[in-house]
């Protein structure tokens, strides 16, 4: 018999009380597997909506760049001035126990970086624009990388889930089975042993 476990009754109570727990755990597996397909999906179509966005922002802020660099002659000068920006802060949230980043601007890391008199209605307008792009890409950058931890997620779930139903369940039902046979044959010796007894005994 498979892996010589010996046909008890203790052992085929274990081998179902296992077998009970893999099926539980392919259910829990199964259920997890298609919670994360379908965050997945949601989060594949708000990156495909954001990606849009992202190039028509594009477009409207070097646009408005431009317009600043006619009014102002250029901005490289004023764009040397940029101080490093710490405005961006990362947290991390869960779903079914995989770490997805949550990523988000600090207000307070952003401040005014340009005296008004230097500038122009037009500059303030393409600095504008530049923010909704630097908000879009860090919404498009979390959302990316939480579709590559989530997908990883899948697979490693996937993997188990296809190991308990395809390998896991089958051999402890074939033990059980085994087993069950062995009992239920030993039973019938016992029975058919105890009728010889009878008989004689009651001649």
């Amino acid at each position: 018999m498979a892996e010589n476990i010996a046909p008890t009754k203790g052992n085929l109570i274990a081998l179902k009380n296992s077998l009970a727990l893999a099926r539980n755990g392919y259910e829990l597996m199964d259920r997890k597997r298609n919670i994360l397909v379908r965050e997945t999906m949601e989060l594949i179509d708000s990156a495909k909506e954001i990606q849009t966005k992202i190039v028509d922002a594009y477009i409207i802020a070097y646009d408005a760049l431009q317009k600043a660099n006619i009014d102002l002659g250029t901005v490289d000068q004023i764009a040397l001035t940029c101080p490093l920006d710490n405005s961006l802060k990362i947290h991390n949230r869960s779903v079914m126990g995989v770490v997805i980043p949550k990523a988000e601007i600090d207000p307070a890391g952003q401040t005014n970086l340009f005296g008004y008199a230097a500038t122009s209605q037009s500059f303030d307008i393409a600095v504008q624009k530049f923010n909704e792009v630097k908000e879009l890409t860090v919404r498009l950058a979390e959302i990316e990388s939480s579709i590559f931890r989530l997908s990883a997620a899948i697979r490693r779930t996937q993997k188990r889930a296809n190991a308990l139903k395809n390998i896991v369940i089958p051999r402890f039902i074939s033990q059980v089975s085994n087993i069950s046979d062995v009992l239920d044959e030993r039973e019938r010796e016992e029975f058919s042993h105890l009728k010889v007894i009878k008989r004689t005994h009651g001649k």
